[in-house]
């Protein structure tokens, strides 16, 4: 598959993830998919793994955004740089809703074999995320 056409693949998982789209999950995440996250503690494995993923983040985070800032690609390999802005209305990594504003940091290098998503390495400010909810001093 050719570079672009992985970057291409890349940028629309967010979308899909901000939008719950299954239908694009079934179709374009392997069901061997993995999520190497040492932030969650729970494993992501295949669609049913992101779908469960974004029942957390989606409960945590309203009015969650995903602005993109860089996508690199080389072989079979994309890494997107983004962040995770949005407000924090529910429980999240058992932190009850504070109201607060998150905006955070992701980096999130993703390997695709045959136009499907199969493995995910993310990399999260968790630490700034904690201070932004109040959870450890800014």
């Amino acid at each position: 598959m050719p570079i672009d056409a992985n970057k291409v693949l890349a940028r629309a998982y967010f979308t899909a993830f901000l939008e719950r789209d299954e239908a694009w999950w079934q179709r374009h995440i392997a069901p061997d998919f993995v999520r190497h996250d040492p932030g969650l503690d729970f494993t992501v494995r295949g669609p049913e793994g992101v779908r469960r993923l974004g029942e957390v983040l989606h409960g945590g985070i309203s009015e969650m955004k995903l602005p993109i800032d860089e996508v690199i690609a080389e072989g079979d390999r994309v890494l997107v740089r983004l962040r995770v802005r949005g407000r924090h209305t529910g429980d999240l990594m058992g932190l009850p809703a504070s109201g607060r504003s998150i905006d955070i940091a992701v980096m999130d290098l993703f390997r695709i074999v045959d136009r499907r998503l199969v493995e995910h390495w993310a990399l999260l400010d968790n630490l700034g995320l904690l201070k932004q909810l109040g959870a450890l001093p800014a």
